[in-house]
């Protein structure tokens, strides 16, 4: 692994905070997530136009910019910083590859170049949105192999769908709907995945009253509605598919934490330099010195797993889950202390740092807790299975 970056990886970096600077502060964040769609439209069309963001990792046969995921996820940990509401996860870090990996070339040159120009933004529909980003669809990390709350039937050469899901991200305002669904009957139960309008008949979307207005969530009901499968109706692993869409939305995942992470204890190392206590500024007191410290070594090495997982992405490995783990302490840890050496400002509404607090509770929420992250990863390295060690 390389560890610095590329003359262009930097460029997108700088242009990209540039950008999320003057169209993204806290005034604009917060009238954004008051909006019904949780998003500025505007403000993507930006980031789309300008930057070419929904595109960045898609091949330029599609309108991409032929970038790969590691610098969608550096410019993940940018978006992080501020916190910006925006389709990027949904559309082109969760459905993206999975069209370009699982769609016939008809639907690759239609979908993608109106991904790529941000003109279409879309929603991956499955059940346990946490566990689906990072465990294989098997045992109890997604449902025991079964897509959950959607069933799938034929009807004449086509499909309808029946059933519902939530949380979704993006799930209430994105104009396509990528559904996992379960079809075949229990005993040949399988997963695929189809594609529905967002304003198909029969398509209920409701917007989620989230913990972390940032990142909007929708709950999804689907009443006999007429879908497109995505690619083939042969042997496709779709299982096998959402797991490394889910590992390489992991690694961006991670680096969107420890943006954040990593402007929230800015902002705290700028309020104990003003705030005074006794006479003096409380950052000149050892113990707050001790816990700022503590939770910069925490971010660092976040931020190098991180890295880590978005270079290994880029070349085959999978190492995003425990990059995840590693982002979302790490963003918990400084989210805490935010608050705690604000004192009772950094509990008001009107201040920024709760904004962080609950986007570090709304991660684990959404994508599973700390422990579990970390304990799929060791089940996928075999770390605890026993073997026999020759004497």
């Amino acid at each position: 692994m390389d560890a610095g970056f590329t003359a262009e990886q930097d460029e997108i970096r700088r242009t990209l905070r540039e950008l999320l600077h003057k169209r993204c502060g806290p005034e604009e964040l917060r009238a954004a997530v008051d909006t019904p769609a949780g998003h500025d439209p505007a403000l993507w069309t930006a980031l789309a136009e300008q930057l070419g963001l929904p595109g960045l990792a898609l091949p330029e046969a599609y309108g991409g910019v032929g970038c790969s995921a590691t610098e969608l996820a550096l410019a993940a940990e940018e978006t992080g910083r501020v916190l910006a509401p925006s389709p990027l996860l949904a559309t082109a870090v969760l459905v993206a590859p999975l069209v370009l990996a699982l769609g016939t070339d008809a639907q690759r040159a239609d979908l993608l170049p109106r991904i790529a120009s941000g003109a279409l933004t879309a929603a991956l529909a499955a059940p346990a949105a946490g566990l689906a980003l990072t465990g294989d669809n098997r045992g109890d990390w997604a449902g025991g192999g079964r897509a959950g709350g959607v069933q799938a039937r034929r009807a004449g050469a086509g499909w309808t769908l029946y059933g519902e899901v939530g949380p979704v991200p993006d799930g209430h305002s994105a104009r396509l709907l990528l559904v996992a669904a379960h079809t075949g009957g229990f005993a040949r139960s399988r997963t695929l995945l189809f594609l529905v309008a967002g304003d198909a008949d029969g398509v209920v979307r409701t917007r989620h009253t989230a913990l972390d207005a940032t990142r909007p969530l929708g709950h999804l009901q689907l009443r006999d509605v007429e879908a497109e499968l995505l690619g083939d109706d042969g042997g496709t692993d779709v299982p096998a598919a959402l797991a490394r869409t889910g590992d390489g939305a992991a690694a961006v995942l991670a680096c969107e934490a420890v943006g954040a992470a990593d402007r929230v204890l800015e902002r705290t190392v700028e309020y104990v330099k003003q705030r005074e206590q006794f006479g003096r500024a409380i950052g000149s007191f050892q113990a707050v010195k001790h816990r700022l410290a503590d939770v910069y070594v925490q971010v660092q090495a976040a931020r190098s797993a991180a890295y880590n997982a978005a270079w290994a992405t880029a070349h085959g490995e999978r190492v995003g889950g425990i990059a995840l783990a590693q982002g979302v302490e790490a963003l918990r840890s400084s989210a805490g202390e935010a608050l705690q050496l604000h004192g009772g400002i950094g509990f008001t509404w009107e201040h920024d740092v709760q904004l962080y607090f609950k986007r570090a509770a709304g991660d684990e929420l959404l994508f599973g807790p700390v422990h579990r992250l970390r304990a799929h990863a060791a089940d996928a390295a075999s770390l605890f299975t026993a073997t026999e060690v020759p004497v």
